[in-house]
């Protein structure tokens, strides 16, 4: 089984900048679309990004132009840099992996971020 740990999360100011990290176990991250998920109080999870094993990245219209998605298979983990933060962003993110026909899924435990003056 893969397990997926976030880290990163933090209070920000609105107009800053946070770079959240997702460490994978096992050998099946290289073949995984990963992606990360947010749920704002009160709200449903919603995705902000994605990208496949090929590196192909989709966005949130949300969040396009502002957040990046990247991977790194040497190093089993997919990154989130998110600039140009707004309140609205608030929440807590998850990472997620799971295989091309979602024959398999894992999230992580979530990481808080905070944006607010």
């Amino acid at each position: 089984q893969v397990q997926l740990v976030e880290s990163g999360g933090g209070l920000v100011q609105p107009g800053g900048s946070l770079r959240l990290s997702c460490a994978a176990s096992g050998r099946i991250f290289s073949t995984s679309t990963m992606g990360w998920y947010r749920q704002a109080p009160g709200k449903q999870r919603e995705a902000v990004a994605t990208i496949t094993s090929a590196g192909s990245t989709g966005y949130a219209d949300s969040v396009k132009s502002r957040f990046t998605i990247s991977r790194d298979n040497a190093r089993n983990t997919v990154y989130l840099q998110m600039n140009s933060l707004k309140p609205e962003d608030t929440a807590v993110y998850y990472c997620n992996g799971r295989g091309i026909y979602r024959e398999y899924e894992y999230w992580g435990q979530g990481t808080q971020v905070t944006v607010s003056s």
